[in-house]
């Protein structure tokens, strides 16, 4: 079950490869996502020094009131993989046409868990053939409505 989801990667990219990542969150972020709370509209992952962070992740303080006064909601954010698999989050970054986008933030036991995939950006005409596929199965499904 997600939590969060970033509706518009599946629209916008061409998904190649998808891993899952754990977060180094503070406790009021924690309890943010697990009520829904949260934005992964525009983020990306990026490598730096051996290690992976979620950029651009908009993620509120669970009860704003309580919060500390310096805390940024935008503030980026540490993933935890492996060694293997922040050297291929690196070489997907350097090469060109593709990108590190966040997919969804979901629950795996008691631990919050993102799916990052590394991704080719669509084309506009890539984007019209989704949406004619879309609508397409959608007249479709109601034609077999309307007649069973």
């Amino acid at each position: 079950m997600s939590l969060i989801e970033n509706a518009r990667v599946g629209f916008d990219y061409s998904i190649l490869e998808e891993m899952e990542a754990g977060l180094e969150l503070l406790g009021i972020e924690v309890k943010s996502l697990r009520a829904g709370q949260g934005s992964l509209k525009g983020s990306r992952v990026v490598a730096r020094g051996g290690e992976a962070y979620l950029v651009g992740a908009s993620i509120p303080a669970w009860q704003i009131a309580n919060a500390p006064k310096s805390y940024n909601p935008e503030r980026t954010r540490r993933l935890l993989l492996s060694k293997k698999e922040i050297a291929r989050i690196a070489s997907a970054e350097g090469e060109k046409g593709l990108t590190i986008v966040p997919i969804r933030v979901y629950n795996s036991g008691r631990k919050l868990k993102l799916s990052v995939a590394v991704a080719r950006g669509k084309k506009k005409e890539d984007k019209r053939q989704t949406i004619r596929a879309r609508e397409e199965k959608r007249r479709i499904e109601r034609t077999l409505k309307t007649k069973y």
